[in-house]
């Protein structure tokens, strides 16, 4: 299976369970790995044969600077959900999403959520 990665995508949002994190916001850090056949885009270098690097950061930003969410798992549910409504040629992706320096007792460099899925959890 190939693979494209798009990492450490930046993005502030107003996500967390914290009143504070709601009002004031911080970064988050986003990395997508997406999983299918590319061989034909390697064959015809045609960007429709692919997924456009670009338009993963659109939807991933829609999601990130969207509609807050409690928790990162929420948000990383939505952005695959949101990948596999995008791209047909997506069969399974890792959604990897990293809050530096979460308002949590202690000393942490970041706290983080990864989800995979395949295209088959979303069929009915």
């Amino acid at each position: 299976m190939d693979k494209i990665k798009v990492n450490q995508m930046m993005f502030y949002g107003y996500h967390g369970l914290f009143a504070e994190e709601n009002k004031l916001g911080q970064r988050f850090n986003v990395d997508v790995e997406l999983m299918g056949d590319f061989r034909k885009a390697g064959q015809t270098d045609r960007m429709e044969d692919s997924i456009d690097y670009g338009k993963v950061y659109e939807v991933t930003k829609g999601i990130m600077e969207g509609k807050a969410h409690n928790l990162l798992e929420s948000l990383a549910e939505s952005i695959a959900q949101s990948m596999f409504e995008s791209f047909s040629l997506l069969d399974v992706i890792s959604v990897y999403i990293d809050k530096p320096g979460p308002p949590i007792p202690g000393y942490y460099q970041s706290v983080g959520v990864e989800v995979t899925r395949k295209r088959s959890d979303y069929e009915a």
